[in-house]
Formats: structure tokens, C-alpha cells, sequence
């Protein structure tokens, strides 16, 4: 029996024994492909050995220090290397220990500085629905999706939720992208106007939509409109880029791609690659210049704030990434991956979508591919490929409802940047048969 609060109540996991390149083992000697780096994490893999050694050098040299005392060598390094490939003066950088932690934080600090500027009757954020962005109250409250939110809603601050940029679905027929995108900008432009752009302090959105939606990338021009609604109403633009950031895209950072500089960036997941709990928020100076000269200190904080040994994983990562030239790795896989999944799947009766940005890549499963009809959710076709897809040795990262949090099934895939291209044609072979073998059985 486990004492452990188990995800599943219901089902015992796998013992994780170890990990090597792109694979997990089980204390059965079961061996898994790593086609999802966990939940898009494991961007160099499992056992890298200079991060191993970085985090070895760290906690022989200061394995702690609280940062209401001291500042580490490491966090420093750390942050002065994320500002040095930061878009645009994208240069504060503020050290935590996850995803979630970074969006409150960025929560916190936006807020903080409309009321040291004397605004503080600014209160609402603007964010989308089918949206996720972190598991704890603020950052659950942001995000959009209805089967995470629901049974915790009393609690959550109240949040304005706009469409997502959803063309597979949301694009009408007769509608060129330019005609689509203008109407989700208009609609987000309503939205700031209804709730009065005083009261507003920001928007946020994932660059590429992760878990919820399957990697859903923007259409083009979408967050140059974003940026130039939020520069017009003087709101703030937070781009979450938990998922798709720090090179999961093929550039380090996802929105460099969409050419705009937003005015904060929440990074996690890949920014330690599993190695460590590790989080960060970017902002531009002109936020932390107006708390410096205003209280002087921005009124936050956890006891793991800029954690050392995070900070030196984190740092290994980062300079792996740029020694190895990985970003042009994931941009070159991430196309093959695309090719290959095309090729297994074009000709599916049940596979209605392929898409995403570098090595993140989603496949959406629909019941009928002419009217794009989602599965019965009571089949629970995502649980059901997941199993198969474990039987088989894979490891995707399957979610249900992809349309609106209760209908609609994805597939997520975000192998490591290491990945090679024969690993490539074993990930989509096996996945096409635990497809398969899902579907005849549910």
C-alpha cells in the first residue's frame, strides 16, 4: 500500500527506477519512450551528465541560502544568461520553483505596480478560454479550462475569458486567417472596453496553447494585434511560456518567433528540464524601476525563491542548449516529427489535426473528420491511449477536453531535443498502434 496521493485513486504507477537519454525504466525492467519529456519537462532528456555535475558542484559549494539573506552566485548567472536572450529589455528576472508560482508571481508584481503608480482600483485580468495556466488558486483562476476550474470556482478571483485562436475549430469556412484573427482581436478589444481599460491590468496567453488545447499555435499577426491593443489601453501583455518556452519551439523563447516583446514572460518546466523544480518570471525594467523607487521592495516570496541548485541546473541547461546548438535540433526535429505523423495519420479516419511549433506537437482525434465531431467524453479515448500507448513502451501526454474541457480528445507530444530522427519513426510507429489499439477497444 502507498502512502502517496496518487493522481489516479484508483491505480498504482509504475516505480520509476531510472532514466538514460530518452528513456525511463521501471523496477520491472520495463523500458519507456519518453515521447512526452513527462509533461513537455525532459528537454535533454534523463541522466545528462554535465547538469548532473553542475548540481554536484552546487550543493558541495552552498546547497541553500534564503534569499531575505543572501544572493547566490548561481541565481545571478542565471539571470543575467535568460535576460542576455531575453526578447527586446526583457532584463528582471524573479527565481521561484515552478510554472504555477511563476504566474502568481506575475499576478502579484502586475498588480503591484498599478497601485505604486496610483492606479489601484485596476484589478481585472483578461485571459482565454480552454487556457491553462498553473494549478494553484491565482493561476487556476487565469486559466480557461472548465474541467480543472470546477469543483474549485468559489475560490478563484473573478477572470474575463475571451475565445482562443483556435482556427481547426473556431475558423469559419469562408474566413481567411486575416478575417478570423481580426475577430478574435476585436473580440479581446470588447472585453477591455466592457470591463473599462482603468480597472484592467493585463492580458495573458500561452504563445503555443500546451496541455489543454494540444499545441495549438497562433495564427499570424494574432499577438502583434495583442501587443498593440494592450500598448493602446495601457494594460500589460503576460505571455506563459511554461510549456512552449526555453527552446521547446525551436527559438528560446516561443513569442521571439511573433515578433513582439511582451511586458512580462512566465517560464518552468524545460527552463530546469526535470532537474529541478524550477520557475522564473521575466519582466521589463520599467516595472521593477517603479517599485524600487516607490515601497522598494515588490511584496512577495517563498522560502525556495531562487534556489541555488535549481538556479545551477537551470544554468546547465541553458548553456547545453546554446553549446550543443539544440535550438536548431528542435526546429529540424520538430519538422520531421510533423512529416512523419502526417504520413501515419493523414489517411486516418479518426486523426483530424496535426500541428504545433518545434518539438511540440499536437494530434487532435475527432469521431467523424468531415464534421470534425468530437468522441463520446464518456469513452475517455485520451485514458484509453495513454494505457495503450504504455503497454507499448511510449510515454505521450494524452488530454480530453480539447474543445471546450468537457468534449474533445488530444494527444501531446514533446519529446527531448536530443531525440534522433530513427527515435522519430519509433515514437509515431508506436503511437499509431496504440491509436489503433485504443480505439478498438473503447
Amino acid at each position: 500500500m502507498s502512502h502517496i496521493i496518487h493522481r489516479n485513486l484508483h491505480q498504482l504507477p509504475p516505480v520509476a527506477a531510472s532514466g538514460q537519454g530518452i528513456y525511463m525504466y521501471d523496477t520491472h525492467g520495463n523500458r519507456y519512450l519518453d515521447a512526452s519529456g513527462g509533461a513537455a519537462v525532459s528537454a535533454l532528456g534523463h541522466g545528462h551528465p554535465d547538469i548532473l555535475a553542475a548540481m554536484h558542484r552546487q550543493i558541495d559549494q552552498c546547497a541553500y541560502a534564503h534569499t531575505g539573506f543572501f544572493t547566490t552566485e548561481a541565481a545571478e548567472a542565471l539571470a543575467e544568461e535568460l535576460a542576455a536572450n531575453a526578447p527586446g529589455d526583457l532584463s528582471r528576472v524573479y527565481l521561484v520553483s515552478g510554472g504555477s508560482e511563476a504566474i502568481e508571481a506575475a499576478l502579484k508584481l502586475a498588480r503591484q505596480y498599478f497601485v505604486e503608480v496610483g492606479q489601484p482600483q485596476r484589478s481585472v485580468f483578461i485571459a482565454r478560454r480552454q487556457s491553462y495556466h498553473g494549478n494553484t488558486l491565482g493561476a487556476l483562476a487565469l486559466g480557461g479550462n472548465a474541467w480543472r476550474r470546477r469543483h474549485f470556482t468559489p475560490l478563484l478571483i473573478d477572470v474575463r475569458h475571451v475565445s482562443p485562436c483556435y482556427a481547426y475549430r473556431d475558423r469559419l469556412a469562408d474566413q481567411s486567417l486575416d478575417e478570423y484573427t481580426g475577430t478574435l482581436l476585436r473580440e479581446l478589444e470588447a472585453a477591455i472596453v466592457e470591463a473599462g481599460p482603468e480597472n484592467v491590468i493585463g492580458f495573458c496567453a500561452e504563445p503555443v496553447v500546451g496541455a489543454t488545447g494540444g499545441a495549438i499555435p497562433p495564427t499570424p499577426g494574432y499577438f502583434k494585434g495583442v501587443r498593440d491593443l494592450c500598448d493602446r489601453y495601457g494594460i500589460l501583455f503576460i505571455a506563459d511560456e511554461i510549456m512552449c518556452g526555453m527552446g521547446r519551439s525551436g527559438t528560446l523563447y516561443s513569442i521571439e518567433q511573433d515578433g513582439v516583446v511582451p511586458d512580462m514572460v512566465a517560464l518552468g518546466k524545460g527552463l530546469g528540464a526535470g532537474y529541478q523544480p524550477v520557475g522564473a518570471v521575466l519582466t521589463r525594467p520599467y516595472l521593477v524601476d517603479r517599485l524600487r523607487e516607490g515601497s522598494g521592495a515588490f511584496q512577495h516570496g517563498h522560502t525556495y525563491t531562487g534556489h541555488p541548485v535549481a538556479a545551477a541546473a537551470a544554468l546547465a541547461v541553458q548553456q547545453v542548449i546554446k553549446r550543443d546548438r539544440l535550438l536548431d535540433a528542435v526546429t529540424a526535429r520538430g519538422a520531421s516529427l510533423q512529416r512523419l505523423l502526417h504520413q501515419a495519420f493523414d489517411d486516418h479516419p479518426h486523426v483530424g489535426d496535426i500541428r504545433g511549433r518545434g518539438l511540440l506537437v499536437g494530434v487532435e482525434l475527432v469521431r467523424d473528420r468531415g464534421t470534425r465531431s468530437p468522441f463520446d467524453p464518456a469513452r475517455r479515448l485520451h485514458v484509453a491511449i495513454k494505457d495503450a500507448a504504455m503497454a507499448r513502451g511510449l510515454m505521450v501526454y494524452p488530454m480530453g477536453g480539447t474543445i471546450d474541457g468537457q468534449r474533445g480528445d488530444h494527444i501531446l507530444l514533446a519529446p527531448p531535443y536530443i531525440v534522433t530522427e530513427t527515435e522519430l519513426e519509433d515514437i509515431v510507429e508506436r503511437l499509431r498502434d496504440s491509436v489503433d489499439a485504443a480505439l478498438a477497444c473503447v
